[in-house]
């Protein structure tokens, strides 16, 4: 088996272990009171407006988006580590049929994997730094290296056979 393969594989099974734990912990311990707090926002911010409090009511919609964007963040980082997980260890069954050398194989491979661990950290950090520049570049660095290195193997696999 060779160092590309073991890397999408077992760091597939890695990020999938550390992405299901991670939804497990969220489910567990912060969801409901998230979606208790996304309720009671809107309720809030309905009963405000038939009172004709329209300041009140702006407000609570407010608190109701600041926490609707944390709650996307964490439910779309654990379940893009896990997806990103699976797909790296089914490229990694077939790994070995991407046409490059085994040093190039490795340097995606990494790629995918740097990339799929960076893309959804950077979202979550997001919800405690709302707003903030680097973390928001480490994002999109974090997509980049994956995309790239999916394009990399299409290409590897659209490429010919050389004969040796």
């Amino acid at each position: 088996m060779t160092g590309s393969r073991k890397l999408l594989i077992f760091g597939g099974m890695a990020l999938a272990a550390f992405g299901m734990l991670y939804g497990l912990q969220y489910a567990l311990f912060i969801e409901h009171q998230t979606l208790d707090h996304m309720g009671g926002s809107l309720a809030q911010s309905f009963s405000a407006a038939a009172s004709r409090n329209l300041g009140q009511s702006q407000a609570a919609l407010d608190q109701y988006g600041e926490t609707k964007y944390d709650y996307v963040r964490q439910v779309d980082a654990h379940s893009h580590w896990i997806g990103l997980a699976m797909l790296m260890m089914v490229l990694g069954v077939i790994f070995e049929r991407v046409n490059f050398s085994e040093g190039i194989r490795q340097m995606v491979a990494f790629s995918l994997l740097g990339g799929s661990t960076l893309f959804p950290l950077a979202v979550i950090l997001q919800t405690y730094h709302h707003g903030a520049l680097v973390l928001k570049v480490l994002a999109a660095v974090g997509s980049g290296l994956v995309i790239a290195a999916l394009a990399a193997t299409a290409w590897g696999f659209a490429r010919p056979r050389t004969v040796a």
